[in-house]
């Protein structure tokens, strides 16, 4: 007769397992992620623990919101996987908050700021006829107060300034709860104080929640974020928010100059960049998120 031990050795690494996985909130092994035969992203591997503030920085069509969207669901892996807390991204859509770039988004288009808000709160699949209960119209105003623009609720969308709009998607974001929150670019085309306030609003959000931020804003990484990755095509970096000379100059394939306590600011020195194996124009740019980072296509 067979006697079966009891000693608890599995049950115990499962739990340990189960444990790890919870306390993981974006685990990438291996994603490579191709658009027809173009390589937007190749091998990446990368882990954002739970409550973390993670900063992406890169080169236009590095891969930044090509990775954004693979955490999204929204494009296939070549190879590869990705999980949110453990789970496949199109389980997890639920516990995921997304600020898209300003420039993707038809600012003339018929709606106010409070719609925008309560479409946050629709639930997957389509609905005809459907229509929002008084607690989504009550939590769609209370987020608005939230990031400070209530007094606009009723206010078409086409006649907000770059900051009110940029507030006005991370009140919608914030209408499906989440545990993670992704934005890509949310100080493109701002001014400076609203550009001050949403990173103040970030870092409050970070103490309840999980973020991972696409930049040009290269000060926020110093100031803002607790870990930075660096990507261009591949994984360049991942660490403290500080880069050195070699580190900076892999990833934008130029030399730069570093200041702001080891992070590259504003660039940074003219050089001829085909005689360093680049394809800049000579120039590298990046102090301050004054526009857009031009990865909205097919290479990002």
């Amino acid at each position: 007769m067979m006697v079966r031990r009891n000693d608890g050795g599995s049950g115990a690494a499962v739990a340990i397992k189960a444990a790890r996985e919870v306390s993981t909130a974006v685990r990438i092994e291996g994603l490579s992620v191709h658009y027809g035969q173009t390589p937007a992203l190749e091998d990446v591997n990368l882990t954002v623990v739970d409550g973390e503030y993670l900063g992406i920085i890169g080169p236009n069509g590095g891969g930044k919101s090509t990775l954004l969207k693979a955490i999204l669901g929204l494009v296939p892996p070549t190879n590869g996987s990705v999980t949110i807390y453990g789970k496949n991204p199109k389980k997890s859509k639920s516990a995921i908050g997304y600020v898209p770039q300003f420039a993707m988004l038809d600012k003339k288009f018929p709606i106010t700021v409070l719609e925008v808000v309560l479409t946050g709160r629709m639930q997957p699949g389509l609905t005809p006829f459907m229509s929002f209960s008084k607690e989504d119209r009550q939590i769609a105003y209370q987020l608005l107060e939230r990031v400070g623009v209530a007094r606009l609720a009723g206010r078409q969308i086409a006649e907000l300034s770059g900051g009110e709009f940029q507030k006005m998607l991370i009140a919608r974001a914030l209408a499906v709860n989440p545990r993670l929150m992704l934005l890509d670019e949310p100080t493109a085309s701002v001014d400076p104080s609203s550009r001050q306030q949403i990173y103040d609003l970030l870092a409050e959000l970070n103490q309840e929640m999980t973020i991972i931020l696409v930049t040009h804003d290269l000060m926020a990484i110093s100031a803002q974020v607790r870990s930075l990755a660096c990507l261009n095509g591949r994984l360049v970096y991942h660490g403290e928010p500080e880069l050195n000379e070699n580190v900076a100059n892999s990833l934008y394939g130029c030399p730069v100059d570093l200041i702001a306590h080891g992070v590259p600011h504003r660039v940074l020195k003219e050089h001829d960049g085909g005689g360093h194996g680049c394809e800049c124009d000579g120039r590298v740019a990046g102090d301050g998120g004054d526009g857009g980072d031009g990865e909205g296509g097919a290479e990002n």
